[in-house]
């Protein structure tokens, strides 16, 4: 079993010919509404990747009492995602406005909304044990994750934390998460506050994992990704595309992790499948709508040479 604890949003996306500067408005013809928010595209993605039709997942989030919650609700469900740990909050549904120029870069604002009202009480306990993996990112509330996942490792489950959007994390909580999923810059930033100060970029990974004994995963964009235990490192590359909208590009990548987690694959493995799967979501408008198919990944399986180990 799959459990996502996280972030449910409406996404507004607007199309542009170029992303508006500090004070500047750009006009575009029309917008689209769509499913979003982290938590919500990574249990998307983990479901129509999976290629165990057995392959459970479950969401625990919150929504607001508004159409955007009718919304998002309806993407999990024809997902085939498990909805009935999702609860109704006095705040309204979570929002992004989510603006993609014509290569596909982004700028996204969200409100937070019932997102920031999530309580770790809304995990069932009996989802929790040796079979689940528990996907974890920062559009909640901070004590809440630290809660869910201190259960969670006291019951025998595996913990992925993708720490996006950037934040801290409790040092004594750090070595027990089975990976750490991350970009450069979100690397960097739990390095620099765990005084790490001269780690950057990739080194910063490689920081962390050596420190806290932890398995890390950084995701390079274009360069592919790289991932770091105490004992191994491995780099991957990325496919080559031209990307239509990057917006669910990390969320599909941590899906993919997640599936490898489950599995009992190797970490190679994990990070080739999940390398494709970040790369066919940038072939779609949008962030849930856009998420590839288990098809779809094994037939790009071929054109993505496997991992390789680097130095640690």
């Amino acid at each position: 079993m799959i459990v996502v604890f996280g972030s449910i949003n409406a996404d507004l996306v607007f199309a542009v010919d170029a992303l508006p500067r500090a004070g500047e408005t750009v006009l575009c013809p029309d917008h689209q509404a769509a499913a979003g928010g982290k938590g919500l595209n990574q249990a998307v993605a983990t479901v129509r990747a999976a290629t165990d039709p057995t392959t459970s997942v479950q969401m625990v989030g919150r929504v607001g009492p508004d159409g955007f919650a009718s919304l998002s609700l309806a993407a999990l469900e024809d997902a085939g995602v498990g909805t009935e740990a999702i609860t109704e909050s006095a705040l309204p549904t979570g929002c992004a406005a989510v603006i993609v120029d014509r290569v596909g870069e982004n700028q996204i604002t969200v409100a937070s909304g019932a997102n920031m009202d999530l309580p770790p009480e809304d995990l069932p306990e009996e989802w929790l044990g040796p079979e689940t993996v528990l996907v974890l990112q920062m559009e909640v509330p901070p004590e809440s994750n630290w809660a869910v996942a201190r259960r969670a490792k006291a019951r025998g489950a595996r913990v992925v934390l993708n720490l996006a959007p950037a934040n801290t994390v409790p040092a004594e909580l750090i070595p027990s998460f089975d990976l750490v999923v991350f970009n450069e810059i979100e690397a960097e930033m739990l390095a620099r506050a765990r005084a790490l100060d001269d780690a950057a970029g990739e080194d910063a990974a490689r920081a962390i994992t050596a420190r806290y004994g932890v398995t890390t995963v950084v995701s390079l964009g274009s360069a592919g990704a790289a991932a770091f235990t105490p004992d191994e490192a491995w780099r991957c590359g990325a496919l080559a595309i031209e990307p239509v909208d990057t917006v669910g590009a990390g969320d599909a990548f941590v899906a993919g992790l997640a599936l490898g987690l489950e599995a009992g694959a190797t970490l190679p493995a994990m990070l080739q499948r999940a390398s494709i799967m970040g790369g066919l979501a940038c072939l779609r408008e949008g962030a849930a709508p856009a998420m590839p198919s288990a098809a779809e990944i094994e037939a790009r399986l071929g054109d993505l040479p496997p991992a390789q180990p680097i130095p640690l």
